[in-house]
């Protein structure tokens, strides 16, 4: 396994500690942990995402989507099927899971919906009005105030 070492970036720059927690936590995690349930992220514009989970066989009432700062996590819990009969081949996996996904600063879920086996969870971006870029005007003194200021110090130097 690789190591990264990342402290000459932050040797100059402040408050991305948790960038680092997020880079070793990507590296540590158990890739049989990955295969299950399957998924895909989109990009649907520069603001909004979409995540597609294939949950074949769990219903909504087997599923939970907990959206915490930064972190979204999805369970899946299925009910016992013993009353369902014997098995000759279980090819459906139905085993219970736990996804957890980093998001970034200000992604927000705004909503879930289950069909045909697949679960849509729909993310996008809101930046609050006061991080978002603004255009600050510039003022200048108008043309005739430094005429007259540039006429009165000649003047006086006289």
């Amino acid at each position: 396994m690789r190591t990264y070492d990342l402290s000459p970036l932050f040797r100059s720059s402040v408050g991305f500690d948790r960038m680092t927690r997020v880079l070793e936590s990507a590296l540590k995690v158990d890739d049989s942990a990955l295969s299950y349930p399957p998924y895909n992220i989109e990009k649907l514009s520069d603001d909004a995402y979409r995540i597609t989970m294939a949950v074949a066989g769990f219903g909504a009432e087997d599923l939970e989507i907990t959206s915490q700062e930064n972190l979204l996590v999805i369970t899946g819990k299925t009910k016992n099927d013993a009353e369902n009969g014997q098995y000759l081949y279980r090819g459906i996996a139905g085993r219970a899971f736990e996804r957890r996904f980093q998001l970034a600063d200000h992604i927000k879920v705004t909503g879930a919906n289950l069909a045909n086996g697949l679960l849509n969870v729909e993310l996008v971006r809101e930046i609050p009005e006061a991080m978002k870029p603004r255009t600050i005007k510039i003022a200048s003194a108008a043309p005739s105030q430094v005429l007259e200021h540039k006429q009165s110090d000649q003047q006086q130097a006289a």
